[in-house]
């Protein structure tokens, strides 16, 4: 009865792929490794607000579902599920849970191996959690297992009952979207046994799996994140060319606005900086990996407008969150445009260039209907967020300067010293912290609130139609 009920606990606990790999190499490994090892972390962006709308056993229930559709996915190409951590996860390719891996004698096969599994792994992932997100009850056919498929749709179930309350089905299918953040790392890790008698995992270390998680966290939601170095080895290999080629025909199928994406769009480099790293500077690539997304934030705009001051807010942060996306700003300038929104340009622009304004001003006069005439027919959306970017990336960029250290040679030449040194640099920044304060505070909320307002006015007018329609 008790060895009966140890192996349910054993069946129903531990990773059925590390158990498989243990059996197949006739004993447990007890000496750690050095390998190379392909890493990616997912977490589920903003759930806290998604789980206002769910019970515990609800919010237990739509978990469940999404991690048995990513562990599908892991499955199928031949991944890893590490941990699983709340409402994120960590995966993993190579080593000796990973049998093309173990089997393999050629270091380099391997690794270009792993890049190219980890890599389109998590494109996937982001296109299930599209799919999920969906309650696609077809995507349930790629699961043959009684239990996976009964965990997934109770999941659909929850997802599909929320979108159709007669109360608040609008507002839910634009505001309870289940979407997520990837990350990925390729590189030499320590992977082996840690943790104390009774409490050991099978697990990988070192900082390949740190930048992983560094990836993650500054990925865009809806996309993924990787290193610069991890980067160069899918372009140099042509795993990037072949990704590009399959994006660009799958937008032209569905007739989105990404059919024409450029290589630097799809793949954007730049460095990221972590505060909470004094600073630190990593050099990643962002990657897009849904075909479709302008044309689904156009179809949560469009159910937003409908729902007051709660919705011009949802609408806002997502102009903030996508507003480096030409693509995808300029959906949402068109939805908005076709709906009837008359978003204005002249706010924005004289809280960024008050004196460039203030001579458009001139030209016409004193006439802001001319002059804002004059800014709509040149400045899109797109054009604006980008300046508003450029702006606040010089402003950060003055401010985040290092101060060289002074040289030590006792306390009492090195303190007063820094002191003079700290007030002069004060002295000489006031200007720039000032400037720096004005953008935060005045401009950069100016510009969004100009264009809430714009929302909101349209709102007030749908709302005086109705009434006098009534």
């Amino acid at each position: 009865m008790d060895r009966t009920l140890r192996d349910q606990i054993e069946d129903f606990y531990l990773p059925r792929q590390l158990i498989e790999a243990i059996l197949e190499v006739g004993e447990i490994p007890m000496d750690s490794e050095e390998v190379d090892v392909g890493v990616g972390f997912i977490d589920i962006a903003d759930y806290t607000f998604l789980s206002k709308f769910l019970t515990p056993k609800e919010n237990q229930e739509v978990l469940n579902g999404l991690y048995t559709a990513f562990n599908g996915v892991l499955q199928r190409h031949g991944g890893y599920l590490n941990k699983i951590e709340g409402d994120s996860l960590m995966f993993h390719f190579g080593g000796l849970i990973d049998p093309v891996a173990r089997k393999s004698d050629d270091p380099e096969a391997v690794r270009l191996y792993i890049a190219r599994e980890l890599f389109f792994t998590c494109v996937e992932m982001q296109r299930v959690s599209v799919r999920f997100n969906n309650a696609d009850e077809r995507f349930l056919d790629q699961y043959t297992s009684r239990t996976e498929r009964s965990v997934l749709e109770r999941a659909f179930s929850i997802i599909q009952r929320l979108r159709s309350d007669s109360v608040v089905a609008n507002p839910l299918s634009a505001m309870f979207q289940i979407r997520i953040r990837v990350g990925a790392n390729l590189g030499e890790v320590t992977i082996g046994n840690f943790g104390p008698e009774g409490a050991r995992q099978w697990d990988v270390i070192g900082m390949p799996v740190i930048d992983a998680k560094r990836m993650e966290t500054t990925a865009p939601v809806g996309g993924l994140r990787i290193s610069r170095s991890y980067y160069d080895i899918l372009s140099r290999h042509g795993f990037l060319d072949e990704y590009m080629e399959r994006f660009r025909r799958e937008a032209r199928a569905l007739g989105s606005r990404y059919a024409d994406i450029t290589w630097d769009e799809l793949f954007a480099l730049r460095n990221v900086r972590l505060r909470e790293k004094s600073n630190a500077v990593f050099e990643t690539c962002s990657i897009q990996v849904d075909p479709g997304l302008p044309e689904q934030i156009s179809g949560q705009i469009v159910a937003l407008l409908g729902h007051g001051r709660f919705g011009a807010d949802r609408i806002l942060e997502i102009l903030k969150y996508y507003r480096g996306n030409r693509h995808v700003v300029d959906s949402i300038e068109e939805t908005l445009r076709d709906a009837g929104v008359q978003l204005r340009r002249s706010d924005a622009w004289s809280a960024m260039y008050p004196r460039r304004y203030g001579k458009l001003l001139e030209q016409h006069g004193g006439d802001r209907t001319a002059a804002e005439r004059e800014l709509g027919e040149t400045l899109s959306l797109y054009d604006v967020m980008v300046k508003l970017g450029r702006y606040q990336d010089i402003i950060n960029e003055r401010y985040l300067e290092e101060i060289d250290a002074l040289p030590f040679s006792t306390y009492e030449n090195y303190v007063p010293h820094l002191q003079e040194r700290l007030i002069r640099v004060y002295e000489e920044r006031k200007t720039e912290i000032a400037q720096r304060a004005y953008f935060h505070e005045v401009v950069f909320p100016m510009v969004f609130h100009s264009f809430r307002a714009a929302i909101l006015e349209y709102q007030a007018d749908q709302e005086d139609l109705e009434l006098l329609s009534g």
